[in-house]
C-alpha cells in the first residue's frame, strides 16, 4: 500500500477568514496574506524553509504566525479549518478497509472515487498487508498440484472456471458476475478529498491508538504523517484536539 498526499488548500482562506470574522479585514489586508502564502507554500501546499523559492525569513515568519493562531483558534472554532481541503491518493489498500474508509465519505462531502470492481478485472492480487497471511482456496490446489475442471454441471447448469470459483456459462464475461467471486483482500487504489475539521474525525476513529483493521490504521497513520510534514502545525496533536 502506497498513500500520496496530493495538496492541500485553502489555507490563505482560512487564515483571512479569522480577519473577516473579528471586522479587522481589509482589502490590502487580504492581498498581503496571498503575496506570503505564495512565497511561503509550494504549489502543492507544502510550508518551506526561508530560502527555498522565493521564501525569505519574515515571510515565513509571518506565515507560522497565521498558522500558530489558525490552530490556536480552529480547534474550537471548526469552521476556520473546513477552508483547508488536502487531496489524497491511497494505493492498494484492500478492499475492506476501502469499505470501512468509504464509511466516512459524508466526511468527505462525498468526495471519494475508487477502483470499481464493476469496470475494471481482478485475478489473485491481494493487498500487501494480505500476502503471506491468506493462501485462495484455487492458489493451494494449484500448489498441491492439484487440478479442479474447467467445468462443472449442478442441477442441469453447466459453470465455468473463474477466478475464486466458477460462473453460469454464458455469464463469465459479465462483469457484475464476475465480481461476485472477488475476495475482500483485493487491492483497491482511491482518490478522496477531506477538510481539516472532517479529518479530524477520521484520524480519530481509524488511527493506531484504536480498533480497525491493521492496515486501516496503517494508511491512516501514514496520511497523519504526511500532513504534517506538509504543515508541521497540523499535526495529530491538533487532529485529537479539534472538536469535531
Amino acid at each position: 500500500m502506497n498513500v500520496y498526499l496530493h495538496s492541500i488548500s485553502g489555507i490563505e482562506d482560512a487564515i483571512i477568514s479569522m480577519y473577516i470574522s473579528k471586522r479587522n479585514w481589509s482589502r490590502e489586508l487580504e492581498n498581503h496574506v496571498f503575496d506570503v502564502c505564495e512565497r511561503a507554500l509550494d504549489r502543492r501546499g507544502r510550508l518551506l524553509n526561508p530560502g527555498e523559492g522565493n521564501c525569505t525569513e519574515e515571510d515565513r515568519k509571518q506565515l507560522d504566525d497565521w498558522l500558530s493562531r489558525l490552530t490556536k483558534w480552529g480547534w474550537k472554532h471548526v469552521t476556520l479549518l473546513r477552508f483547508i481541503d488536502m487531496a489524497i491518493t491511497v494505493e492498494g489498500l484492500h478492499r475492506a478497509g476501502q469499505d470501512d474508509w468509504d464509511s466516512h465519505a459524508k466526511r468527505f462531502n462525498n468526495r471519494i472515487i475508487r477502483s470499481s470492481t464493476r469496470l475494471s478485472s481482478f485475478s489473485y492480487e491481494m493487498s500487501d498487508w494480505y500476502k503471506d497471511k491468506i493462501l485462495p482456496t484455487d492458489m493451494a490446489l494449484k500448489l498441491l498440484n492439484m487440478e479442479c475442471p474447467e467445468e462443472i454441471e449442478v442441477d442441469g447448469q453447466t459453470y465455468v472456471r473463474a477466478v475464486n470459483g466458477y460462473i453460469r456459462k454464458g455469464l463469465e464475461e459479465q462483469a457484475d458476475v464476475r465480481r461476485g467471486l472477488y475476495m475482500l483482500s483485493i487491492p483497491s487504489t482511491f482518490l478522496f478529498k477531506v477538510d481539516l475539521a472532517e479529518w479530524s474525525h477520521v484520524f480519530k476513529e481509524r488511527n493506531q491508538n484504536g480498533t480497525a483493521n491493521p492496515e486501516v490504521k496503517i494508511c491512516c497513520e501514514t496520511i497523519a504523517d504526511q500532513i504534517e510534514q506538509f504543515i508541521p502545525q497540523f499535526n495529530r496533536e491538533l487532529f485529537l484536539k479539534i472538536l469535531n
